[in-house]
């Protein structure tokens, strides 16, 4: 984590001009004079493997990658934005675009760039992944047509690479280590079927590929839905334009069921919500409910079958715990 939260209003940019750009890859951060002793600056860094994820918060400022710099230092990689709040403006190779809350945009390390953060607003927030460009099964000039246009967030697979980019960031912290590979697989995974939609080259995208990204888009969906008691594999596989015998095949290459990953999940999230103090007062059916299980006695089973406990066995223990 980089912030200039602790630093005094008047060094604060000078110091965040150093630090970003050293920290990441040599980059000219501007601030108009007169936004300087405001300006304010928030970024975490984690690595998924070959994939570096920056989220950045900050009032308006602007970015350049100019020919000096790329001289002087080159990973020659990709990147990718998706705008997490605010608004985002990029231009690279005499393209330009302006991203709202989901749009991604693509570009390349190797030539110059400009991006503008929350023009003519208090701030904004991006997700940056950074990867070798080699990641990509696409011809570089191929992608040279994709740079800085506007991937739109809310439509075609673009809205999957964008959703799933927000819950990303959104959840970065709560990642372990051990998460790391496969978030990294997963991730550019989904980033190349949302970039062959653009180029229409979905024939250039390995089968293996689309699979894996289409199960980001069906697990996502899943989680956004957990609640809600009615979620079945017909429901998702219709939601996803597949028959439900190929959703079940594509759990079951992975070494799992439809119906299994959804009472998992549930589970965690049960579990997570018993272990919380601020949610003592909520009673374990109302819990259990919230996360989609219909009946106290199955939830109960079900829960004690995974952790050795029951529900409120499980929520004595964490508050013994934590009065210790």
């Amino acid at each position: 984590m980089v912030s200039t939260a602790e630093i005094p209003a008047k060094e604060r940019f000078a110091v965040w001009r150093e630090v970003s750009s050293t920290r990441w890859l040599p980059l000219d951060a501007r601030c108009e004079a007169h936004l300087e002793g405001t300006f304010r600056a928030r970024a975490s860094f984690s690595e998924l493997g070959p994939v570096q994820v920056v989220l950045l918060t900050a009032t308006p400022l602007s970015i350049h990658r100019t020919p000096k710099l790329i001289r002087r230092s080159d990973p020659e990689t990709f990147l990718v934005t998706c705008t997490v709040r605010g608004r985002v403006w990029g231009e690279q190779d005499g393209r330009h675009s302006e991203l709202r809350i989901g749009d991604l945009s693509l570009r390349d390390s190797s030539r110059p760039y400009l991006t503008r953060l929350a023009p003519n607003e208090l701030a904004a927030q991006t997700v940056c992944l950074q990867f070798p460009r080699s990641f990509l099964p696409f011809p570089q000039r191929d992608m040279r047509e994709l740079l800085a246009l506007r991937i739109p967030g809310d439509q075609g697979v673009g809205a999957l690479s964008s959703r799933f980019l927000l819950h990303l960031a959104r959840h970065l912290h709560e990642f372990s280590p051990a998460d790391a590979a496969r978030l990294s697989t997963l991730t550019l995974d989904v980033l190349t079927a949302a970039l062959a939609g653009e180029l229409d080259a979905h024939r250039s995208v390995p089968p293996h590929t689309r699979q894996r990204a289409l199960m980001a888009e069906i697990r996502a969906f899943i989680l956004r839905n957990l609640g809600d008691a009615s979620l079945t594999p017909d429901v998702i596989a219709m939601a996803h334009h597949i028959s439900l015998r190929y959703l079940h095949k594509l759990f079951q290459a992975e070494g799992q069921s439809v119906a299994g990953w959804i009472r998992e999940c549930r589970l965690q999230r049960c579990r997570r919500d018993l272990a919380d103090p601020l949610l003592a007062a909520r009673t374990v059916s109302a819990i259990a409910a919230r996360w989609g299980f219909t009946s106290p006695a199955h939830f109960s089973q079900a829960f004690r079958s995974v952790y050795g406990l029951s529900p409120r066995q499980f929520r004595r223990q964490c508050a013994t715990v934590r009065a210790e």
